[in-house]
């Protein structure tokens, strides 16, 4: 393992490194069931499409975390991302409208953007073409990411993290409908029968948050996991004695064999050209630009943002094997192209592993054999409440925004972009589009010995030469 994942020279160990893939996986593990629903549009017109999905989100993730592993020796977990599965999905929607396709005949088709996509990003990062946009990126707008994303985890954990479902509707959230209520009568009606579940959510949120700072501080390096365990045990056992249902009930119902046959017949290898080629040529082209630069920026304030926080960057806030790190997102997503899921990329969650103590690409590992063993056990990983991510997604938000250290708060030229970036990721949900309004709102020429100006005249002269 030493030599492998140079451990010592990370300041790091086998055991922490193992707690830390298990405890991004823990905060990331919802992905290997809601993957499936959002691309099946949950079961409308794609409902024999599940269980190959299901298998395909297992494998391209898996194998996309062994090549981060072994490839760019970092703690950084992939998986297929929120945002461009939901975009992909309307894609397959509109494919069957336009075409008069099936649902499965256009997710056949839709999956060759997504391999086109995938080639691309392969080209370009072998040509370090990807490399050098990151480097492209203002040092200020770099140094902002990490916060950004900061606020953006507090806003999944306390906002929409835990939805609550009930007969007058939903889904209600702890923020918006549960302190965001004037009382708790209000909330208590609103909310119907989704109230007291709601109050379990809430309990059991705070208490894994207060476990995890409580042991965070005694420097205990599991602090994350062990929090998460404590809530899911406070919500499993609110489940069983206060709202009368078992939390392990589908398990006795479970399948544990994964059903390759499925994915074999419906979606490993199984493009259809004919449907791809019916789009016409302008569409097809503008629907792969779309992904492409989507995820290039998604990928890379994730990158960027949870190396920041593991102190991977360097003084020029670039950090090494970006490539190596760029090429594993690339891999992944061929391979759930081939096998049947939409982009595969770098989870923001991984900032969890990174806070629980994950430095190399031993982290990545093990949370990748674990998704591969999910193809197995995935009804064991759906019994983890949202909740208890949320303790962990609010606790590593906190903990990220102490980037906002790195950012010169005397520079207009960085706070003006730094700050409508921490605005517009929790508000868009997408880290691209908030990194787009930093780059539009930063000054095109930002170098680090330029950002710091030693005297009045050093400034003037480097606003002449920014402008």
């Amino acid at each position: 393992m030493e030599k492998l994942f140079k451990l010592k020279e990370n300041g790091t160990s086998v055991r922490t490194e193992i707690i830390a893939g298990l405890t991004t996986f823990m905060t990331m593990a919802y992905i290997i069931a809601l993957n499936p629903n959002l691309l099946t549009n949950f079961g409308a017109g794609g409902q024999d499409l599940w269980n190959a999905v299901f298998l395909a989100t297992c494998l391209a993730s898996g194998i996309a975390m062994i090549c981060m592993a072994f490839l760019a020796n970092k703690p950084f977990c992939l998986a297929p991302g929120m945002g461009l599965n939901s975009f992909f999905a309307v894609v397959v929607g509109q494919i069957a409208v336009i075409t008069g396709a099936t649902y499965v005949a256009s997710f056949q088709a839709a999956l060759i953007i997504i391999l086109a996509e995938g080639i691309v990003f392969l080209i370009l990062t072998i040509l370090n073409i990807r490399e050098k946009i990151v480097e492209a990126i203002p040092y200020g707008v770099r140094m902002g990411i990490a916060p950004a994303i900061g606020i953006m985890l507090l806003n999944i954990g306390l906002g929409s993290n835990a939805g609550i479902f009930s007969e007058t509707g939903g889904p209600f959230y702890v923020m918006r409908d549960f302190f965001g209520s004037l009382t708790a009568t209000s909330a208590s009606t609103a909310m119907g029968s989704g109230y007291a579940p709601m109050v379990l959510t809430v309990v059991t949120m705070f208490v894994g948050l207060f476990v995890i700072i409580f042991l965070a501080q005694k420097g205990v390096r599991g602090a994350v996991i062990i929090g998460m365990l404590v809530a899911s045990v406070v919500y499993w056992a609110g489940q069983f004695f206060f709202l009368d249902t078992d939390p392990f009930a589908a398990l006795a119902t479970a399948s544990w064999l994964p059903p390759f046959s499925d994915m074999v017949n419906l979606t490993f290898f199984k493009f259809n050209l004919a449907g791809f080629l019916e789009l016409g040529w302008f569409t097809v082209i503008t629907l792969i630009i779309t992904f492409c630069m989507i995820d290039m920026f998604d990928t890379i304030g994730t990158l960027v943002g949870t190396a920041a926080r593991a102190g991977m960057l360097d003084e020029e806030g670039k950090m090494p094997q970006m490539k190596q790190a760029m090429l594993s997102d690339s891999i992944g997503t061929v391979v759930g192209a081939c096998t049947g899921t939409s982009t595969v990329t770098t989870f923001v969650e991984s900032a969890s592993g990174v806070e629980a103590g994950g430095r190399t690409g031993l982290t990545a590992l093990t949370c990748g054999i674990v998704f591969l063993l999910c193809m197995f056990i995935a009804p064991i990983a759906a019994v983890i409440p949202a909740a208890a991510t949320s303790s962990a997604l609010i606790y590593v938000g906190v903990i990220m925004l102490a980037g906002l250290k790195n950012v010169d708060l005397s520079n207009l030229e960085q706070v003006v972009p730094v700050a409508l970036m921490l605005i517009a990721m929790p508000i868009s949900g997408s880290i691209g589009h908030a990194i787009g309004i930093g780059l539009i709102t930063s000054p095109s020429s930002t170098s680090r010995r330029a950002r710091r100006p030693s005297n009045i005249s050093s400034h003037i002269s480097w606003r002449s030469s920014s402008s």
